[in-house]
């Protein structure tokens, strides 16, 4: 999905952002904002969050460089409603760093997987690689839509209407995903990318699957993020993993 984004405060403000947020320990022993990646690691897991464009609203340089190593988790994470969005992005990886943990345990599913009947009745926030393929009957909305894209305005209608939805991660990052939640409050709805938090607090907001990355090898994730790499080398470095709601 393009990251050309706009900080929206009120999405911002959302208790999910809280929720995720809420009980983080530990400190933070990297902190790399790269081109494609923001990449917080701390002492059990290290967590990742789309790097905002330069350009976009907010977007200037962080204020503190060379500090936020050494600094407390939970310090990091409580920046989400920052008006540099870099440190908005800064926010959402210490958060997951302390949710996607080395050890944590899970279905290694791709979250592009759970979507039954080739994608009849489902809607995609944001063109993941492939999905002409694998889920050829989705709607798929962007932000700068292709041939066989719906725009942004889209959502009000299909969201609605539809019976399982996949939102990129990425809309944590410009508030834009509770606005979403709100939409299809139906939908069987799952959060999917290399930034979801595998938080369980966010099965409280209308989330049903959170499919991220939990990361092997932090060494080579980390060249790749400072080197630029996109999802393909985030992923030789990690591996799928899926959590789902309980069931009632």
């Amino acid at each position: 999905m393009n990251d050309q984004i706009t900080l929206d405060r009120t999405g911002l403000k959302h208790p999910l952002y809280q929720d995720i947020a809420a009980g983080v320990t530990g400190r933070a022993e990297r902190v790399i904002v790269g081109l494609n990646w923001t990449l917080v690691v701390g002492p059990h897991g290290a967590g990742l969050s789309h790097t905002p464009a330069r350009g976009t609203g907010g977007c200037f340089s962080l204020p503190d460089p060379g500090n936020y190593k050494g600094q407390a988790l939970a310090s990091l994470a409580a920046m989400t409603q920052s008006e540099n969005v870099f440190e908005t992005a800064i926010a959402i990886a210490a958060s997951n760093a302390f949710h996607n943990r080395y050890d944590l345990s899970g279905s290694q599913e791709n979250g592009l997987d759970l979507i039954p009947d080739g994608g009849s009745d489902t809607v995609i926030i944001g063109r993941f690689p492939g999905l002409d393929q694998r889920i050829p009957k989705a709607k798929v909305i962007e932000r700068e839509p292709g041939p066989n894209d719906y725009p942004e305005s889209a959502a009000e209608a299909l969201l609605p209407e539809c019976r399982h939805l996949i939102i990129t991660a990425s809309t944590m990052l410009d508030g834009a995903l509770p606005r979403l939640l709100a939409l299809a409050p139906q939908a069987r709805t799952i959060l999917l990318g290399p930034g979801t938090p595998l938080a369980p607090a966010l099965f409280h907001h209308g989330i049903d699957a959170l499919s991220g990355l939990v990361v092997d090898d932090i060494d080579g994730l980390s060249q790749a993020v400072i080197e630029g790499g996109a999802v393909r080398a985030l992923k030789r470095h990690s591996h799928n993993l899926s959590l789902f709601k309980p069931g009632p």
